[in-house]
């Protein structure tokens, strides 16, 4: 029963948007003769290189296997936008491909947030570690960050790249370790990104530590944990963080620090 509502639900949305579609746009003529609204079937099928009798038989929820590149072909003939095209594909019963590759930017009402925080570090990034927005108190915690290009205004760089980074964490190797993990997961689920690639190339060349690290072929994902740094000026500080998922852009993330705090204190 659930897999013939998904069929039906997918044949629902592609209805809609066909009729949704401009035909003009699509290059279509769209006389006074014309009574359907939007495509009509073998025009959207014609589009996406499809039979007129199997993409019937998807609209109408029929019973048919249908291929990655089958919805790929449809979500590129009715211009869909990126939520609709995610959501074509978990119709399809398929995962949804990554977004497009490109450097994210950040709402300026999220740039707020990161400054309201105050005085509490916080930041936004991308799977990348790239630092794309931060406060005071983070930039204070790392230090140096407006005197750093964009390339190297990265966490992973500073980390294995700069002194500072080695001497920051009580814990340096097992914060390493994760984010070399961390990354391999990242360049797989977004092959299409070009920073990806590039950053693991800079990587390789400037640190024997990576090198090693990334050669361990470990996973790993994040996980909302303890901070021991061992700061040069304000000492030891221990930091309990999380990370929150952009709702807008699956790519950022913001993770706020909090001054630690034993298990059931207050």
């Amino acid at each position: 029963m659930t897999d013939l509502v998904q069929r039906d639900e997918l044949g629902a949305f592609l209805r809609a948007r066909r009729e949704a579609t401009d035909p003009a746009a699509a290059g279509f003529r769209s006389g006074p003769r014309r009574r359907t609204p939007g495509l009509r079937r073998e025009e959207l099928a014609q589009l996406a290189g499809l039979s007129v009798t199997w993409y019937t038989w998807l609209e109408q929820g029929r019973d048919i296997s249908v291929s990655r590149q089958v919805i790929e072909s449809l979500a590129r003939a009715l211009r869909l936008s990126g939520p609709q095209r995610a959501h074509l594909f978990t119709l399809a019963a398929l995962v949804p491909p990554p977004a497009g590759p490109g450097p994210a930017k950040v709402d300026p009402l999220l740039e707020r947030l990161v400054r309201e925080l105050l005085p509490k570090p916080a930041y936004v990034m991308n799977p990348w570690w790239d630092l794309l927005a931060y406060n005071d108190a983070y930039a204070e915690l790392l230090g140096g960050l407006d005197q750093r290009s964009a390339d190297e205004r990265n966490i992973l760089w500073i980390t294995f790249a700069e002194s500072r980074g080695s001497g920051l964490f009580v814990d340096w190797l097992g914060e390493a370790r994760s984010l070399v993990g961390q990354l391999r997961v990242a360049l797989a689920r977004y092959p299409d990104d070009p920073r990806g690639p590039a950053l693991l190339e800079s990587m390789l060349n400037s640190s024997e530590a990576f090198r090693e690290l990334w050669d361990e072929r470990s996973v790993s994902g994040f996980t909302a944990a303890r901070k021991e740094l061992r700061h040069p000026r304000l000492g030891r500080i221990d930091l309990d963080y999380l990370k929150l998922s952009d709702a807008h852009d699956e790519k950022l993330s913001l993770i706020v620090f909090l001054p630690a705090q034993e298990s059931g204190s207050e």
